[in-house]
């Protein structure tokens, strides 16, 4: 499986993840191209799209935070027709790889799963565990959505492990999130 990756716009790139993107994600649970746009031109996001003979099989929106150190998924999906194939989890494992070489600082990978108890919500937190990721306790609540979310990690090392506390992994996602909807003020990159 061929992984791409791009830190800028790139049209091509983006049109071959967007049909996974558009699938896998509701309109009020993704966030608009314009909005996508905007965080390539401030820098706060990779593009991954992993293909299989010639065609985007899965693709991901991730961010470094710099300040405690993790990736941070965004979005991952897997197009449905390939689904049940083990490709979620390889694409997981070569973020892990991606990020060690990318940022060899990087402690380990954060993301954020509904925490309503519906079976589809549990079948995704599954996946995650089956993946080698901890699901914290905490039950964070966003103003501007009506989901509420807990926070899972894989830390790379033992020795230098990530919090197990969800408030504080979801300071890294809400940092994030603050920054990509953060609108630029006078028309200027912000």
């Amino acid at each position: 499986m061929e992984h791409v990756t791009t830190d800028s716009w790139d049209e091509a790139l983006w049109t071959e993840a967007d049909v996974i993107y558009r699938e896998a994600f509701p309109e009020h649970g993704r966030k608009s191209e314009a909005i996508v746009r905007r965080m390539f031109e401030r820098g706060l996001c990779t593009l991954h799209v992993w293909r299989m003979q010639n065609e985007a099989a899965a693709m991901a929106l991730t961010a470094f935070d710099d300040r405690s150190e993790v990736l941070i998924v965004d979005y991952i999906a897997v197009r449905r027709s390939r689904q049940g194939r083990g490709i979620g989890r390889s694409c997981v494992l070569q973020l892990r790889d991606w990020a060690v070489g990318a940022k060899p600082e990087c402690r380990g990978i954060v993301i954020e799963v509904e925490a309503e108890e519906t079976d589809e919500n549990a079948k995704r937190i599954r996946f995650w565990q089956s993946a080698g990721f901890r699901l914290t306790e905490y039950v964070h609540v966003y103003i501007w959505v009506p989901e509420t979310y807990r926070a899972m990690s894989l830390g790379f090392d033992a020795a230098i492990s990530l919090p197990d506390d969800g408030r504080e992994l979801f300071k890294a996602i809400t940092r994030y999130h603050e920054r990509a909807y953060r609108k630029a003020k006078d028309g200027g990159k912000v």
